[in-house]
């Protein structure tokens, strides 16, 4: 399996992504850049956190109008896997192969800090190495990480499994006060009606060594790897 990552000017968890897939899960990965659009010979990718273009109108929406995400975007609509985290989750929403908009954080501050996520769908290609109400624990890092959909949409959202992820606290309860950021229905990840694109604000590369203080984020990339 063959990963991209990709890379817009802003985007600072580009190398620890490569690291994780190169050195931790050892498989086949390049950096690709914002003014590329040939992605024919990876089966995954990854965009990565950051702040793609400064983040300026809104985060992820100039990163929406390159090459490279057209080229994202046409990957996404040939089945292929596309995973965004943080700011990449903010892209696929820019660019409509999510539902939904990241609004800016309920306190209207920066949030950096672990956080608890409870899996709410196991059978996905980013999920099926783990069970169903498992709990994760994996740092985030954003200002716009408030999910939010219309509510109509979250019903049929909910209907689908699209729910990937909620936030909740220690003991898998999703409370008000295990919400970073005021996230519609404590959402933290979510994926496409097609089941091949996911997107999520909770760092896994930053969650995938011991070191680090948590190695639950290897389960995502593991689940990834299995296909």
């Amino acid at each position: 399996m063959k990963f991209a990552v990709c890379v817009f000017p802003g985007s600072n968890c580009d190398y620890d992504t490569y690291y994780v897939i190169k050195d931790v899960l050892e498989r086949e990965v390049d950096f690709v850049f914002y003014n590329q659009r040939d992605l024919s010979k990876y089966d995954c990718v990854v965009l990565p956190g950051g702040f793609s273009f400064g983040d300026y109108l809104r985060p992820g929406a100039l990163a929406s109008k390159t090459p490279l995400a057209e080229a994202v975007y046409e990957f996404a609509q040939r089945g292929k896997l596309v995973l965004g985290i943080c700011n990449g989750f903010q892209i696929l929403t820019e660019l409509h192969l999510l539902p939904g908009a990241l609004l800016p954080n309920l306190n209207m501050r920066f949030v950096c800090k672990d956080v608890f996520l409870r899996v709410e769908n196991p059978s996905t290609h980013l999920t099926k190495k783990l069970d169903k109400g498992d709990i994760l624990r994996i740092p985030i890092a954003h200002h716009d990480g408030r999910y939010f959909v219309p509510e109509e949409e979250l019903e049929s959202m909910e209907e689908n499994g699209q729910i990937l992820f909620r936030y909740v606290d220690s003991e898998g309860n999703p409370t008000e006060s295990a919400n970073p950021n005021g996230s519609l229905s404590n959402i933290a990840g979510v994926m496409n009606k097609e089941g091949n694109v996911f997107g999520m604000m909770p760092h896994p590369e930053r969650a995938s060594e011991d070191i680090l203080g948590s190695h639950d984020g290897l389960m995502l990339w593991y689940s990834l790897i299995s296909d």
